[in-house]
């Protein structure tokens, strides 16, 4: 195992659902702090400040450190546990997969469930179950014997899924790798440009509650006030069966992605355009993708204060926004060396003339 996947190991293991994101934080911390000046804002996002060769511009790398979960509603009185879901979730994808609920008292581990089909009339059995009508079971058998167990209303959830490597050893299969990846990649950018020189001041920033309205991508930009933002993200990758290409071209093992559009942000066409031209002085594949059914926190950061000239860059993973996802270590290679060489290129001159 070299640095880099013991890294995705360690950080998408980590428990950090929107508004409990702080092993992921101390995560980040532990990696950074003897390279850059650490800061916090009131809402928890970390901010890491990497001053370069100048003062500014003031570059902002974005990835959130949330990733999908629950809460626990209420306990009933025979003891299952009812939940609110913190991001989207496709109530398809949600049965029957264990989880631990993140108590006072410690870890309690259950596994969320409906009513079984073998007891449904033929119709409802075709119907698929709504969220509303699941629970968390941790073998209990009334409220108080959950209660006894440290189990309260506010409780983050999170699902279990360790990290493992399949047959094709670069590909890697986690939970949270929305956005668990890019706080990765921000964090290994980092440390290169600390042996590198660079013209800038960089900030390496995970924010909170991306996934329950860009939060933390709010807070943290009026903290930086960048310059100029690039915000690293997943994408949704299409090389699985019934997805047309006119809903996802994106494919594992062939390139990171330039988002050209998303349903908050459109990127600043001059930025997109040096990203284009680094890829290809550098021979980096790159795809490019259009996310019309979603959003980043690119959203948030691009209208701070008078604009930041801003633009998402992804790798792509299939079946996010559930239990499991699955990427491409070559997408996350080809991400990272295009960061880099992108930052070492946003001087002053150049990010002033992205917006004239």
């Amino acid at each position: 195992m070299d640095q880099t996947e013991a890294l995705l190991r360690e950080i998408t293991e980590a428990p950090g659902v929107p508004g409990y994101e702080g092993q992921v934080r101390a995560i980040i911390r532990r990696h950074l702090e003897e390279v850059t000046t650490i800061e916090q804002d009131k809402m928890g996002s970390i901010i890491c400040k990497k001053a370069g060769l100048a003062d500014s511009p003031r570059v902002m790398l974005a990835g959130h450190m949330d990733e999908i979960g629950f809460m626990v509603k209420l306990i009933t009185k025979e003891g299952f546990v009812k939940f609110v879901p913190l991001g989207g979730w496709w109530d398809q994808v949600m049965l029957a997969q264990r989880v631990v609920i993140k108590t006072a008292q410690g870890d309690v581990f259950g596994v969320t469930g409906a009513k079984p089909p073998h007891i449904l009339p033929p119709d409802e059995r075709k119907k698929m179950v709504e969220k509303k009508d699941m629970y968390i079971d941790i073998g209990a058998t009334s409220e108080g014997e959950v209660k006894e167990r440290g189990v309260c209303p506010g409780d983050p959830i999170i699902p279990i899924s360790d990290f493992a490597v399949l047959a094709n050893p670069r590909t890697y299969m986690a939970k949270a790798w929305d956005d668990r990846v890019g706080c990765a990649l921000f964090i290994q950018a980092i440390q290169r440009l600390a042996q590198e020189p660079h013209p800038n001041t960089v900030y390496g920033v995970g924010t909170v509650q991306e996934e329950v309205g860009l939060r933390g991508a709010k807070t943290s930009a009026h903290a930086v006030s960048p310059d100029v933002a690039i915000i690293l993200e997943v994408d949704i990758a299409g090389d699985v069966p019934g997805i047309e290409p006119e809903e996802s071209a994106i494919k594992l093992g062939k390139g990171p992605t330039l988002l050209v559009y998303d349903a908050r942000m459109i990127p600043n066409l001059k930025l997109r355009d040096l990203v284009i031209e680094t890829a290809q002085e550098l021979d980096i594949p790159l795809q490019f993708s259009a996310m019309e059914g979603g959003a980043t926190d690119g959203g948030m950061i691009h209208v701070h204060a008078e604009g930041v000239p801003a633009v998402v860059l992804g790798v792509p993973t299939r079946h996010i926004h559930s239990h499991v996802g699955i990427l491409h270590r070559d997408d996350y290679d080809h991400a990272l060396k295009l960061v880099v060489a992108l930052i070492k290129k946003l001087d002053q001159t150049t990010v002033q003339g992205l917006t004239v």
